[in-house]
């Protein structure tokens, strides 16, 4: 049977830097209206959102994932299982930091980020890779800077074989086998305030997403 090690199906970078004070702070808007992600794209920026402005009862959600380990195999219905490192101490611990968190701040779809991440989409898409670093040498804050610019934090999460919002969502969340949580930390950073969100086929994982964030983004005209 094929199996995925769970530390490859979610990568994550966190940078954090001080800038200028903010201007032309991206404006929240509707994810319906952000006619530039497609279905599943707007369904990622939904289930984060979910999460981050009620993680309570988000819990109760990642709840369920428990019933689907046997050991440190997950196994997601409709999905290739998967060896987790940590197995289901990790959702526990999930579960615990959720009924704990406190509600942050709406996170506002972004063009210009989503459009530097689907640069890095179809980079690493088409080589099979999943690394944060392009092939040409950018980083998450160069890419989103050709069609903007970044303000105040920015962070990059990447998930690989899942095509879901739900399951995209929850790993990130549990993080297993990521001593740091950073991708957990990424979901619920109260500076972040704006979102990018790309997904498309993967060369060797089936479908690869990329998450950008940041405190605030200045789109170009």
């Amino acid at each position: 049977m094929n199996f995925k090690l769970q530390e490859k199906i979610s990568l994550c970078l966190f940078l954090t830097f001080l800038s200028a004070p903010i201007t032309g702070f991206a404006q929240p808007n509707k994810v319906d209206e952000a006619d530039y992600l497609s279905s599943s794209e707007k369904s990622v920026v939904r289930e984060i959102n979910i999460a981050r402005t009620a993680p309570k009862r988000y819990a109760s959600s990642l709840e369920k994932w428990r019933a689907h380990y046997d050991a440190k195999l997950l196994k997601l219905p409709g999905e290739v299982p998967i060896q987790t490192k940590e197995g289901v101490g990790a959702v526990v611990e999930a579960i615990r930091y959720l009924r704990s968190q406190n509600p942050v701040p709406l996170l506002s779809p972004s063009k210009g980020m989503s459009l530097g991440a689907r640069d890095h989409v179809k980079d690493q898409g088409s080589s099979g890779s999943s690394e944060h670093k392009g092939r040409d040498g950018s980083q998450p804050w160069d890419r989103v800077n050709r069609y903007g610019t970044w303000q105040k934090t920015i962070g990059e999460n990447i998930s690989l074989g899942h095509d879901k919002s739900e399951p995209i969502v929850m790993s990130f969340i549990v993080d297993d086998g990521v001593p740091s949580r950073g991708h957990r930390k990424n979901i619920f950073n109260p500076d972040f305030r704006v979102i990018g969100v790309a997904c498309g086929p993967h060369a060797t994982d089936g479908t690869i997403c990329v998450i950008t964030f940041a405190g605030g983004y200045h789109e170009k005209n």
